[in-house]
Parts: C-alpha cells; structure tokens; sequence
C-alpha cells in the first residue's frame, strides 16, 4: 500500500519509494516484527494495542485512506484477503 501511494501521489518509479515513505516502510516493519499477535494480528483500527507513535499512525492513516480504495485495479486478491481480515476479532493476549 505504501507503494501504491509513493507512486501516485508522490510520482515515484513503480519500483522506487521517495525518502520518507522508505522510513515509513521501515517503521511500520520494525513495528510488526514487535508486534505481540504476530501472525494472528488484527487490523490496526480493531488491535487493542496500538503499535505506531501519534505521528507515525497519521501517516499510515493518511496511506491507508488513499491507497486502500485503489487496492482492487492492482492486486485485487490482496484488497479482498484485506477486506475479509475486516472481520477476523483480535484474540484477548
């Protein structure tokens, strides 16, 4: 998603990422990897746990909001596993 959005609103390569979407990659992995539900992890907006900083969830806000919509003209299977993730509760740790 990230990808999609430094392509189109930053006018990136496709396989490029600007400056500060590369640090807002590398953040949110750093992220993940610490994450306590690891691979049963919910959507962050239904995580009882929130991962990012303020700012740094803005940010991914802000990519989420833009390129979550446009998911389905480039890879339309992962919008559709992302879409029934929706649904999935987040076990109680």
């Amino acid at each position: 998603m990230i990808q999609l959005y430094c392509r189109e609103r930053h006018q990136t390569n496709p396989s490029e990422l600007c400056f500060s979407c590369r640090e807002l990659l590398a953040y949110a992995k750093s992220r993940l990897d610490k994450c306590p539900y690891a691979k049963d992890k919910p959507m962050c907006t239904q995580c009882p746990v929130h991962c990012y900083k303020p700012e740094r969830r803005k940010q991914i806000q802000q990519v989420m909001r833009y390129a979550g919509p446009r998911m389905m003209r480039s890879h339309p299977f992962l919008a559709i596993r992302h879409l029934l993730r929706n649904f999935k509760k987040p076990k109680v740790r």
